[in-house]
């Protein structure tokens, strides 16, 4: 199986969100007021070439996202911590098209989360089996949803996604998982959302995790720091220590979406450092 990354523009988000301090409501708080943003950080999503299908993980984020009304003017988060780059072709139906395959081609879409720059490129693929867990689908639908910062109204009228229960058994430090192809495995890792899913993709010699927003960089997993908007900091560690579990156990890839190392790390296939890693308490 070859994975390709696939860069759909960039966001800037602040310093505190990427490393979340506080706790509770005020953590969410300190993480608006803070004023320093980071560097542009890509938006990327994951093309895996699988025997049996095409399988996609995110689809980035739509260039509408730069269109006034568009993001709720409402919602402060949108207002003030976030500052996205994207451009149409830079959106993933361009994207998987200048790689030489056909949206047509994609069997599967996974989301890791439904945020808009993780499903904001969902128009793109409405042949596609859109896969999204019961919590999140749960968590992202409705008036209650907006409230929590997701945009269900962007949703594409097609959109039916085939909701992940975990139910194939343990996947190493995860007590559940769903297999979705022969060596694709769908392990639960909440935290920066109630439904988060990340996706283990089985190579030769290494495990390769595309792991969403588990963490904003490698080195924040090592160190086990949960972001600044989390739901729930406690649920974002303890998904941490699985993961840094998962990396003493065999070699590891890991690629979260913000990464700005990941595609280099994807293309030499480096493996997480072990030395680095603690394990909070």
């Amino acid at each position: 199986m070859r994975i390709h990354a696939i860069q759909t523009g960039t966001v800037a988000i602040h310093e505190r969100q990427r490393a979340g301090r506080g706790r509770g409501p005020l953590r969410l708080a300190m993480t608006v007021a803070d004023r320093r943003f980071t560097e542009p950080l890509p938006i990327l999503a994951w093309l895996i070439e699988h025997p049996d299908g095409l399988v996609l993980v995110d689809t980035g984020e739509t260039a509408r996202a730069l269109e006034p009304g568009y993001l709720p003017a409402w919602n402060i988060y949108y207002r003030l911590a976030v500052r996205e780059q994207v451009t149409a072709d830079q959106e993933i139906g361009s994207q998987i098209e200048a790689l030489g395959f056909s949206t047509a081609d994609v069997r599967h879409v996974v989301l890791t989360h439904m945020h808009t720059d993780h499903a904001g490129g969902l128009h793109h693929l409405p042949r596609s089996q859109v896969h999204v867990s019961r919590a999140e689908l749960a968590a992202a639908t409705g008036r209650l949803g907006k409230l929590r910062g997701y945009l269900p109204h962007r949703l594409p009228e097609w959109f039916e996604p085939r909701p992940v229960d975990f139910d194939a058994g343990a996947f190493g430090p995860f007590a559940t998982s769903q297999t979705l192809a022969d060596g694709v495995t769908l392990v639960p890792t909440p935290g920066h959302t109630p439904g988060h899913l990340s996706v283990a993709v089985r190579t030769e010699d290494r495990l390769v995790l595309l792991a969403g927003d588990t963490s904003y960089t490698q080195a924040l997993m090592q160190a086990g720091v949960a972001d600044g908007i989390t739901f729930d900091a406690a649920t974002e560690l303890a998904t941490l220590r699985r993961i840094q579990s998962l990396v003493r156990s065999e070699p590891l890839v890991y690629l979260p979406t913000h990464d700005p190392d990941s595609v280099r790390r994807l293309a030499e296939s480096e493996v997480v450092d072990t030395v680095a890693i603690t394990v909070p308490g």
